[in-house]
């Protein structure tokens, strides 16, 4: 049976009317000896949550010799900010209990794919220090990632984002506030994750201008990031396995973690 981390003691926050038992967790890929964890949010645009997104990159990351967690997070009918939300109590929940799981606190990156890409963008512009005050232990840790790993992400809420994702998560009558906050690439701030990011040039689902802009963003603020962009392949790949030339993903992207100490 698959081990279940309930975010919450009690019911979410900011549930949908009818949805209120809906409980995101975590599903954690523990790997003996690993101080660093990577929180895997699979896509679906904010409607579901991709299978071949979520446990197959724990597994890999924890034949890598890194632990994993798997985040099923709330979407539609849920809407902003019930995601957000999963995913800052995720990471909240994996520092707070780091020495239970013998992970480094300042070594837990974020990894999404197509709208989990989007939430673990978010997650990497829009965080917090946490409340020191909280009665909640997991309350008082900081919400901020150490790395994002981005994969054919969604960034922008904007004309070239993906419409189902911000209709999703923000509704159809989003305001302009909404749509600029939750555009990734305008929140990025100074002290922002390092990040690593691959799309195709030819996602007809998600342009590849979503990653462009992100890393244009982080290069104005001086944040490093290693970007790889493919030639062709469609959108939603996760591991790319069929596709010989996209599947080095992977490979590249734990060499990239492993030169930043994971």
């Amino acid at each position: 049976m698959t081990t279940t981390i309930p975010l919450w003691d009690h019911a979410a926050p900011y549930a949908a009317q009818g949805h209120e038992d809906e409980m995101p967790h975590l599903i954690p890929f523990i790997q003996p000896g690993s101080e660093s964890a990577v929180i895997v949010c699979p896509g679906g645009g904010y409607g579901f949550l991709a299978d071949h997104e979520g446990a197959p990159i724990a597994e890999l990351l924890n034949r890598a010799g890194i632990s994993a967690f798997v985040l099923k997070y709330r979407v539609a009918p849920h809407q902003h900010p019930a995601p957000i939300t999963d995913g800052q109590r995720a990471i909240r929940y994996v520092r707070a209990h780091a020495e239970q799981y013998g992970i480094n606190p300042a070594k837990i990156a974020v990894l999404g794919f197509s709208a989990g890409g989007h939430l673990t963008a978010t997650l990497g512009t829009l965080y917090d220090e946490g409340q020191p005050d909280h009665e909640d232990l997991i309350e008082r840790q900081s919400s901020r990632p150490d790395r994002v790993i981005l994969c054919y992400p969604v960034i922008t809420m904007e004309s070239y984002g993906h419409a189902g994702s911000r209709e999703n998560l923000l509704g159809s009558d989003a305001s302009a506030e909404q749509i600029k906050a939750f555009s990734a690439e305008q929140q990025v701030r100074a002290d922002a994750p390092e990040a690593f990011i691959w799309h195709t040039s030819d996602d007809q689902a998600v342009p590849v201008e979503n990653s462009l802009r992100y890393a244009l963003a982080l290069g104005a603020h001086g944040i490093p990031y290693d970007l790889h962009v493919f030639e062709k392949g469609s959108h939603g790949l996760g591991l790319a396995e069929d596709n010989h030339a996209v599947r080095v993903w992977s490979d590249l992207c734990l060499t990239w973690l492993k030169n930043q100490g994971w």
